[in-house]
């Protein structure tokens, strides 16, 4: 009877983890952990390309190239954004990608609001690649625009954190950067 009620105990917590199991990522910033969870239900492709890059290690090292007090904080050119490739370039970081092709446009109603993580993209709705911003302040005039798929659930403090650029452009000299981006 007692390996009985053991079985079930150990069968049920193994269950259970899986029925409430989070899919979760831990960005790592020069001033803490950041837990970010992702909403594979409302934007499934951008969070199956963004766990793809992170877990291939291709956000490690990328800047923070454009962030705007109060708006956001926006990276992941993986392309000329990452400092510890050879094409890193700050003056071209924010124009390119990754190798694999763009994303088409999945919006959705959740509210682009402090801590939300969205995809960045150009004029063109289905043109999102590799690089995403994390909301530091509501932004409504996004919503429906951009493909939001994630929260920090927490450490934004961290967020708060990284350096800011230039007010009106969000162009940053000497940026911080993404330590790791990986799935916990």
């Amino acid at each position: 009877m007692k390996k009985f009620i053991c079985l079930f105990i150990i069968f049920f917590s193994l269950v259970n983890t899986d029925l409430f199991a989070k899919n979760i990522m831990i960005l790592k910033l020069k001033y803490g952990l950041v837990e970010i969870e992702l909403y594979e239900d409302k934007a499934p492709n951008h969070v199956k390309r963004f766990k793809e890059l992170a877990d291939s290690g291709k956000y490690d090292g990328v800047v923070f190239h454009r962030v705007i007090d109060g708006f956001m904080a926006q990276t992941g050119d993986v392309k000329f954004g990452n400092s510890n490739s050879p094409e890193f370039n700050l003056a071209l970081a924010g124009t390119g990608g990754s190798n694999l092709p763009n994303l088409k446009a999945e919006f959705t109603n959740i509210a682009h609001t402090r801590g939300i993580l969205s995809a960045a993209r150009s004029a063109d709705p289905d043109s999102a690649n590799s690089q995403f911003f994390i909301c530091f302040d509501s932004a409504p005039h996004l919503d429906r625009q951009y493909s939001a798929f994630g929260k920090v659930i927490k450490g934004m403090e961290f967020v708060d954190m990284i350096k800011k650029g230039d007010p009106n452009s969000g162009a940053v000299s000497d940026p911080d950067k993404i330590i790791s981006l990986k799935s916990k």
